[in-house]
C-alpha cells in the first residue's frame, strides 16, 4: 500500500473505510514489531560488545519466586516448612593460616650449607671459637629454562675374529619418528607447549632459535603431524570404549584449513568432539572434519545406542532416529536465550518483572536443585529429581503454555519461548537417570583449550595437520580429564 492515498483511492462508503483503518493498522502493527525486533538487536548487540556476559540473577528474587510457587500449591497453608527450601544455609568461614604452603616433596632438592668462616666463627667478648648449636633451614623455588641435551647413540659393530665374517652392530630401541632427530621428550614437549600451553609453532621457533637450535617451523610442524598419526591406534581404543558407554555428550566448533582440497582457503571446517565414558574413566576425543552435515555424527555413532547429549542443532536428528538414540537437551541454551531477551529489553527497572526474568528465575530453581545434588549417587540424584525438579518443570510448562501464543513469534523472548518449547522433550529427559547433566557445559568447556589454541595459532596448513592436532588434543584432554599430567603420560 502507498504512504499516501489520493481522494480517489479513498473509500466514500463506511464499510470500505472500516476495511482501509483495519488494513493501515495491521500494516502500522507489522511495522511496530520490526522496529521493536531491529531495536532488541541493536541493545543486544551493544551489551554483547560493552556488557557483561554473566547469567548470575539476584539470591532474593529466586528466594521470592520459591515463595510464589509454593502459593500454588494446593497444600501450602497446611503443609510443614521444609527445612531446606525455607531456610538458608550459610556456610562457615575459616580463616586460613597466613605464610608460605609447603612446596611437593617429590621435586629435586640441593642444599647448600652456609658456615661461618675466619674472624665471623670467634666470640666478639673473648674471642673463643663459636660452636654450631642448631640450624635454620629456608627453601626457594629454582627454576631452570628449557634444558637441552644431545643423546648420542653410539653403535658399537662386532666381527667374528677368527672367519671376519658375520659383522654385527647393535640396535637402538625403537624410536617415534625413526631417522629424526626428535626423542620422545621433545616431542612431548612441543605438543605439550602448543596443545596445553596455546603456544603456536611459530613461537616456538622462535624459542628454538634463542638457544641456537636450527629447527624450523616446517620441521616441528612435520613431526607433530606424524606425532598425531602415531598415537592414532591408541585414539582408536579410546573411541571403542567411548561408545561402550550408554551416555555421551557432543558438540561442535569452527577451525580453518587452508590447503582443504575443494575449498577455499577463508572457508570453514569444523572440529568434533566428544565426552563420555565412565565417571572414573572420562574420555574426551575430538575429530576433524570439513563439513557440518549430518553425515559426520553418522560416522562417529556408528553402532552407538544411548543418550547423546547436545545442543538444538537439527544436524543430530538423523543420527538419533536412525540408531534409536534418546536426545538429551541443554538447559544452558535455554537459558542462554532468555537472557539475550533480558538484556535485550530497553527499561532495566522493568526487568525484575519480565517474563524473561521470570523464566530465568525458573531455571535457576533446577539449577539450584543440581548443585545440591552434585555430590550424590546418580540413585539418590535420580529420587531428588523427581521430588523437587519435577514440580519445577510442570510449572514452568504451565508457563510457557500460557505466554507462548499471546508473545511475537520473532521478539527476543518469543524466540526464547519457542526455543524452549522446540526443545522441551530433550531438556526435561535428564530427569530419567541419574547419571544424566541437565546441560552440556562439560563438553563445552572441553573445547575451550582448543578455542584459545585456534586463537593463537589461527588455522591449520594442511588436512593432517588438523586430524594430527585432533588426535593429539584428545591424548591431552583424556588425560587431563583423569588427573594425569600429560607430558610425563
Amino acid at each position: 500500500m502507498q504512504a499516501t492515498l489520493t481522494s480517489k483511492e479513498i473509500p466514500q462508503d463506511i464499510d470500505g473505510l472500516m476495511a482501509l483503518v483495519s488494513q493501515l493498522q495491521s500494516k502500522l502493527k507489522h511495522q511496530k514489531d520490526l522496529i521493536d525486533q531491529l531495536l532488541e538487536a541493536i541493545r543486544l548487540s551493544k551489551h554483547q560488545h560493552f556488557g557483561t556476559r554473566s547469567e548470575k540473577l539476584n539470591a532474593d528474587q529466586l528466594d521470592w519466586l520459591v515463595g510464589e510457587l509454593l502459593k500454588d500449591q494446593p497444600d501450602a497453608g497446611t503443609q510443614e516448612p521444609d527445612s531446606e527450601s525455607d531456610t538458608t544455609t550459610v556456610k562457615s568461614f575459616t580463616r586460613k593460616k597466613g605464610g608460605r604452603r609447603k612446596l611437593p616433596p617429590h621435586l629435586p632438592k640441593i642444599e647448600i650449607v652456609h658456615e661461618l668462616e675466619g674472624d665471623a666463627c670467634q666470640c666478639g667478648d673473648c674471642d673463643a671459637d663459636l660452636q654450631v648449636i642448631g640450624q635454620r633451614t629456608s627453601e626457594q623455588i629454582d627454576l631452570i629454562p628449557m634444558t637441552v641435551r644431545v643423546i648420542r647413540h653410539i653403535r658399537k659393530t662386532y666381527q667374528c675374529p677368527k672367519c671376519k665374517t658375520g659383522v654385527k652392530s647393535a640396535t637402538i630401541p625403537a624410536q617415534p619418528i625413526p631417522g629424526s632427530i626428535a626423542s620422545p621428550g621433545t616431542l612431548a614437549h612441543i605438543a605439550t607447549d602448543k596443545y596445553i600451553n596455546g603456544m603456536p609453532l611459530y613461537r616456538q621457533e622462535v624459542q628454538f632459535n634463542r638457544l641456537d637450535i636450527p629447527l624450523t617451523r616446517n620441521t616441528i610442524a612435520n613431526w607433530m603431524a606424524k606425532a598425531g598419526l602415531l598415537v592414532q591406534p591408541l585414539v582408536n581404543l579410546l573411541r571403542e570404549q567411548l561408545l561402550a558407554y550408554d551416555v555421551i555428550q557432543m558438540d561442535e566448533t569452527r577451525c580453518q584449513v587452508l590447503k582443504e582440497p575443494g575449498k577455499a582457503p577463508q572457508s570453514q571446517s569444523y572440529m568434533w568432539i566428544q565426552r563420555g565414558g565412565p565417571p572414573d574413566k572420562r574420555i574426551i576425543l575430538f575429530d576433524y572434519d570439513p563439513s557440518r552435515s549430518q553425515e559426520v555424527p553418522i560416522r562417529l555413532l556408528q553402532d552407538y545406542g544411548g543418550y547423546l547429549q547436545i545442543d538444538g542443532y537439527d544436524g543430530y536428528n538423523k543420527v538419533c532416529a536412525e540408531n534409536g538414540i534418546s536426545p538429551l537437551g541443554c538447559w544452558a541454551h535455554v537459558r542462554r536465550k532468555f537472557d539475550q531477551a533480558l538484556k535485550a529489553q530497553t527499561n532495566h527497572k522493568k526487568r525484575k518483572t519480565s517474563l524473561a526474568q521470570e523464566a530465568m528465575l525458573r531455571i535457576q530453581l533446577l539449577y539450584k536443585i543440581e548443585r545440591a545434588v552434585k555430590d550424590k549417587t546418580p540413585e539418590e540424584r535420580y529420587v531428588i529429581r523427581q521430588e523437587k525438579a519435577a514440580p519445577i518443570l510442570k510449572g514452568l510448562r504451565d508457563w510457557l503454555d500460557r505466554h507462548l501464543p499471546v508473545i511475537v513469534k520473532q521478539s527476543a523472548i518469543g524466540k526464547a519461548m519457542h526455543y524452549m518449547d522446540k526443545q522441551w522433550p530433550r531438556v526435561t529427559t535428564y530427569t530419567e537417570d541419574g547419571r544424566l547433566h541437565i546441560d552440556n557445559n562439560l563438553c563445552e568447556n572441553a573445547i575451550r583449550p582448543f578455542v584459545i589454541g585456534r586463537k593463537n595459532s589461527l588455522f591449520s596448513d594442511t588436512v593432517q595437520g588438523a586430524k594430527a592436532s585432533a588426535n593429539l588434543s584428545s591424548l591431552i584432554e583424556t588425560a587431563k580429564a583423569n588427573g594425569i599430567e600429560s607430558y610425563g603420560y
